[in-house]
């Protein structure tokens, strides 16, 4: 029977064949890795003590990263990070990243290899399936799920159903994969793939290069879907060579797979989109916000602090400032891509510019700390969600968009589109 990806993978994953792996069938499957950072470890850990779990199954399976709450904003935080380094030690969980050692998890574990095409890998954090990027079936589940995976190295999936995702023609100046996923998000709304994977191909895939790919698929589930996986190509391919510690295999989609629903992007008609506050789905072009004062322009997350996005942001700063009264924080997602930045001299740019640089933290993202908004401040960021509150105080307002806008931004002190400048 045709498959497409995300069947392909679970059918690979697949503990028996007592169950047929197609759309709304439930099967037992083995996973190739866990991932836990600092937000939801903790309650993991709980759940694995309640569950009577005395060890990890396979720890090699097992990574934790410390990025929500690292460096700790609080005595709350520290304890946090504290939990995480008592369960890695006791349970010799040797993929362990502490502060200063690692980064953002969605961006450090692919970074070291941990994840490749094919794989299948469970998160306790809802942006788990970033890792489609690199053609890989990634998806966040509850912390409770986590904790029996761990004891058990097996769980459960419903098959979901597919979504296909045609990108054909030449992006534009200034449109990134960020703006692909915004402008799907503008078509089929927060529940428009609601449990469904939202696989993306065609020609138009070899626009975006792999970090890009991340900013697709990093937001998938701001459409309500279970993963999103980028079809595997030569970009797959090279990375994977490249970077891979453990065994993969790239998986495409059969020519005859049954998907749910067929969309169709002409990138060479697409421009740079922006979510207005409150909610990701509320997107609108560019030049529909243009001129709305920002009071902090934040750069960076899970997605958008690869040296791609770097590399855009700069490319707008050089030889400029940031606009009086606005504020610039800019945090690479990782450990390595702030080396690699600071070796090609964007670190030193960006604080000639003004711009405050950190150490790698989803803290801002989800208005935890280092840039959380004041009440009625306006933000515009890079990051993946605008709820009421998610970017600090409840009265704050945040816009998304890509890295271009975002430096253009913090350069003009308002939403403008980078080609003016």
């Amino acid at each position: 029977m045709a498959q497409t990806v995300a069947e392909k993978i679970l059918q690979a994953h697949q503990i028996d064949d007592s169950q047929r792996v197609e759309p709304g069938n439930v099967i037992r499957a083995r996973v190739d890795l866990v991932l836990l950072n600092d937000a939801n470890g903790p309650v993991a850990f709980r759940h694995f003590a309640n569950m009577g779990g005395k060890r990890v199954a396979i720890p090699d399976k097992v990574a934790m990263v410390c990025d929500h709450f690292a460096p700790a904003p609080s005595a709350a935080g520290a304890r946090m990070l504290g939990d995480m380094r008592r369960f890695a030690r006791e349970k010799g969980i040797e993929h362990f990243y502490d502060v200063g050692k690692g980064g953002i998890e969605h961006t450090l574990i692919p970074e070291v290899g941990l994840i490749g095409p094919g794989d299948l890998v469970a998160g306790g954090d809802s942006h788990t399936g970033t890792a489609g990027a690199f053609n890989a079936f990634g998806m966040g589940m509850s912390w409770s799920g986590m904790a029996a995976i761990m004891v058990l190295d097996e769980t459960w999936f419903r098959v979901p159903e597919s979504m296909r995702f045609h990108l054909h023609g030449k992006k534009a100046p200034y449109v990134t994969g960020k703006d692909v996923i915004l402008h799907i998000l503008q078509e089929i709304g927060v529940y428009g793939a609601l449990y469904r994977s939202m696989e993306f191909g065609g020609p138009g895939i070899a626009e975006f290069n792999i970090d890009e790919r991340m900013a697709i698929c990093n937001m998938v589930v701001e459409a309500g879907a279970k993963t999103g996986i980028v079809e595997a190509d030569d970009f797959t391919r090279s990375w994977a060579q490249a970077t891979c510690k453990r065994p993969w295999k790239m998986v495409n989609a059969d020519a005859d797979a049954q998907y749910h629903s067929r969309h169709d992007l002409d990138l060479a008609r697409m421009q740079p989109m922006v979510a207005k506050p409150y909610s990701p789905e509320n997107v609108v072009p560019l030049d529909q916000v243009q001129g709305v004062h920002v009071d902090q322009v934040y750069m960076g997350n899970c997605a958008n602090g690869t040296l791609t996005d770097l590399r855009q942001i700069a490319s707008i700063l050089k030889g400029r400032k940031i606009a009086a009264g606005t504020r610039a924080i800019i945090v690479p997602a990782t450990q390595k891509i702030y080396m690699e930045a600071m070796a090609e001299g964007l670190i030193e740019q960006f604080v000639e510019a003004g711009a405050a640089v950190s150490t790698p933290t989803c803290g801002a993202c989800f208005g935890g700390h280092n840039g959380a908004l004041d009440d009625g401040e306006v933000g515009f960021a890079t990051i993946n969600r605008n709820f009421k509150g998610r970017g600090g105080h409840a009265g704050a307002q945040v816009f998304l968009g890509n890295s271009y806008v975002a430096a253009a931004t913090a350069v003009a002190g308002e939403i403008i589109d980078p080609a003016k400048l």
